[in-house]
């Protein structure tokens, strides 16, 4: 990857060599795979880690999980909030698992809508819930900094699965606690 760095600095007209950048194609490569180490995570095991039984049977919420990705069409970052709702059926997920998983799939090369429903379908089976909503709110450099260069625009993908898709009360319920109403 130092190599592929060190072309990417020539090609655009720069010295490799030059005092600020002889460090550059190291701590590019060492960001790299910071931002992708979710190649390397387990989901099922990320979450299997942390299922507990728990006499609950109620829609469970965690907001505000920052999220930070890159998109796969341009490899530069997307960033903002993941927000996941589940009803459990007896069995809950510890708290900061659900923040782990969703970083599990956000550092990949990633597109929202699949980083929606990747960690919405992850939520689902593990303890058999009777439904699962994620929302991610983001904002994408690649349309901030470049092409239409809108800097107030923000994506809003959902995914809603079991009850969460069913049933129009439990949706409604989810989306005004998340603040989505």
């Amino acid at each position: 990857m130092e190599n592929a760095v060190k072309e990417i600095l020539v090609s655009i007209g720069e010295d490799p060599n030059r005092e600020g950048l002889i460090d550059t194609p190291r701590r590019v490569a060492k960001a790299w795979d910071h931002l992708t180490q979710g190649y390397r995570a387990n989901p099922d095991e990320i979450l299997r880690k942390a299922i507990f039984t728990e006499e609950c049977n109620h829609m469970i919420i965690v907001k505000d999980i920052e999220i930070y990705s890159m998109c796969e069409h341009h490899m530069l970052p997307f960033f903002g909030k993941c927000h996941i709702g589940y009803i459990a059926r007896n069995k809950v997920y510890g708290v900061s698992k659900l923040a782990r998983l969703v970083d599990c799939f956000a550092r990949r090369l990633q597109v929202q809508e699949r980083l929606t429903s990747q960690i919405a379908q992850a939520l689902m089976g593990p303890i058999d819930a009777e439904g699962v909503g994620v929302v991610v709110e983001a904002q994408h450099l690649c349309m901030m900094m470049r092409g239409v260069e809108k800097q107030n625009s923000r994506m809003v993908t959902s995914a809603v699965l079991g009850s969460f898709r069913d049933d129009m009360a439990t949706r409604s319920e989810f989306m005004k606690l998340i603040g989505m109403h």
